[in-house]
């Protein structure tokens, strides 16, 4: 889970928006994540996230298209 919020950009954004409702519906997506779990991930500086993706290769990171979407339409 930590991988993926890391590489997946569109994911850490609502993770930062409204961590404990992104956790708990990747756990009802199939993702194996206890309560304690996704309350230690929720507690985590926020702030924390985009900094250690920015390290990341972005050969690695999947990218949000969202703000080109939303210049197209």
């Amino acid at each position: 889970m930590i991988g993926r919020l890391l590489t997946d950009e569109d994911l850490r954004v609502r993770f930062v928006e409204r961590p404990h409702e992104t956790l708990a519906a990747l756990r009802e997506q199939g993702f194996d994540l206890t309560n304690d779990e996704i309350d230690a991930l929720a507690r985590s500086d926020p702030k924390m996230w985009p900094s250690v993706a920015r390290r990341i290769h972005p050969r690695l990171q999947r990218c949000s298209l969202r703000a080109w979407k939303e210049k197209v339409v």
